[in-house]
């Protein structure tokens, strides 16, 4: 068995590797866009070579039993993160929207790759900081509370999935509760909405960093059906309430701080849902969404001067273009609508994490 120091040399030598290979994705996955993806990969594929170099050394120690989880983890991050690499990579052989559907599948191994590193947080502080937006990622207060969070044994703290009713993955969820929040103080709640065809248990990761910094109760349903309830019998919205009282058996929920986003459909809907009258929606920050004048036609004014708005879009946006960011904008000034819009020049169709941090920062610390 392997020395303890020559142990922690292994984890010193793989794990920066790692971290830096995982930030690498997700700069890149908020940067895709159908015939860019050859640039991409160009881009970011030397931060997979030193991951590549580090694994033989540490996957050939020998580890005690009480890291064999460590080991075990780490190894499936590794092999997952190196995977969407590749599929990057094979992507870029091709061209459009081949190209860019390809590129989307291997980011889903990405993401099984967070998932997978995320209980190591608890034993890391490097990976416990990767989880972190990139300006708290030196926050000593911050981290020395989830340090000690991860000290309690007890409750429904971190990140769990949950079925939908009758057992079903559609019309269920994701939820993660802060390690350090006491669950019987009342919580602020993002609920983030995926884009179409998508799952809260993905689309939840690229929120998680924010969440975990500011405390807030981040909540990742899925839709009932393929895609969010933008036309017809409207099953989401009952469904997205269910939800919230069932995460209010283990933290006790602010029902004045409920966030609604999404992205694309999810931010679609999270108009349809979270303007009309009597929604549970307190502020909207809809992404890369597509929108109608239409829908301001069933709004009240009252509710309309009541819920703060936050508009985020690429202008490379090849989807919903930018005119239809700029027409909704202009439906709600005409109304006097409390509304933030944000811009972003170098995006497409594409969640920007990068803007998870200052979403939650305005909604719950006023319009920026």
């Amino acid at each position: 068995m392997a020395e303890k120091n020559e142990l922690l040399d292994v984890i010193a030598t793989s794990l920066l590797p790692l971290l830096q290979a995982m930030d690498t994705l997700t700069w890149a996955r908020q940067r895709l866009e159908p015939y860019g993806i050859n640039n991409l990969v160009n881009a970011i594929n030397d931060h997979a070579g030193p991951l590549k170099a580090a694994l033989p050394s540490f996957r050939s120690a020998e580890w005690p039993k009480d890291l064999v989880n460590f080991q075990t983890l780490f190894d499936q991050s590794a092999t997952a993160t190196l995977l969407a690499y590749r599929g990057l990579e094979e992507a870029s052989t091709v061209e459009g929207f081949d190209a860019l559907r390809a590129a989307r599948r291997s980011i889903q191994s990405h993401l099984l790759a967070e998932r997978t590193l995320y209980p190591l947080a608890s034993m890391s502080t490097p990976i416990s900081q990767y989880y972190l937006p990139h300006e708290r990622r030196e926050d000593e207060d911050l981290l020395s509370k989830l340090d000690a969070a991860y000290d309690k044994t007890e409750g429904n703290a971190g990140f769990r999935e949950c079925l939908g009713v009758g057992g079903e993955i559609r019309g269920g969820y994701a939820v993660y509760l802060p390690e350090y929040l006491d669950p019987t103080v009342p919580a602020p709640v993002v609920l983030a909405l995926h884009g179409g065809r998508g799952s809260g248990p993905d689309f939840i990761w690229s929120w998680l960093p924010a969440a975990r910094a500011s405390g807030s109760v981040l909540i990742a349903p899925t839709a009932i059906g393929e895609t969010w309830a933008i036309t017809g019998e409207d099953l989401d919205s009952p469904n997205i309430s269910r939800i919230l009282d069932e995460v209010e058996n283990s933290q006790t929920l602010d029902r004045s701080k409920i966030l609604m986003t999404g992205m694309s459909d999810g931010g679609t809907f999270s108009y349809v849902s979270g303007l009309p009258d009597g929604s549970l929606a307190t502020h909207i920050a809809p992404f890369a969404a597509s929108f109608h004048p239409l829908l301001l036609e069933f709004v009240s004014s009252d509710r309309l001067s009541a819920v703060p708005i936050r508009i985020t879009h690429g202008t490379r946006d090849w989807m919903f273009p930018i005119d239809v960011a700029h027409i909704a904008e202009d439906a709600f000034r005409s109304k006097s609508a409390r509304l933030t819009f944000i811009e972003l020049e170098d995006r497409a169709h594409v969640f920007p994490q990068d803007e998870a941090a200052c979403t939650i920062d305005w909604f719950l610390n006023g319009e920026t």
